[in-house]
């Protein structure tokens, strides 16, 4: 039987443009998973390369590195820094259209 090589799938790797990035967060932020979202910046990051965000955020690296991992849990004011860092604002919007459906 033949084997066929896998390598793993980086979603950093894919995250080339403003509206990549964007359409991305847009989907971690619907799906509503803290983890998932948090995880989702930590991809951003690598993408925009984790020592600059994390310079310009104010914060260590390695620090950054573990709070946006699938298994970090960043305080609200670290996930603010980061989406400043990255040029990204987070706003609200109503959601009563969705919750009537």
């Amino acid at each position: 039987m033949a084997t066929t090589a896998t390598r793993p799938w980086d979603p950093a790797d894919h995250l080339e443009t403003d509206g990549d990035i964007v359409a991305y967060l847009e989907a971690a932020f619907e799906d509503g998973d803290p983890a998932l979202i948090a995880a989702a910046l930590g991809d951003v990051a690598r993408a925009r390369g984790m020592t600059k965000v994390a310079t310009d955020a104010g914060l260590g690296r390695e620090s950054l590195y573990k709070a946006l991992s699938p298994n970090g849990n960043p305080e609200f004011a670290t996930v603010l820094k980061v989406m400043q860092a990255l040029g990204l604002r987070l706003h609200a919007s109503s959601g009563s259209a969705a919750r009537a459906e």
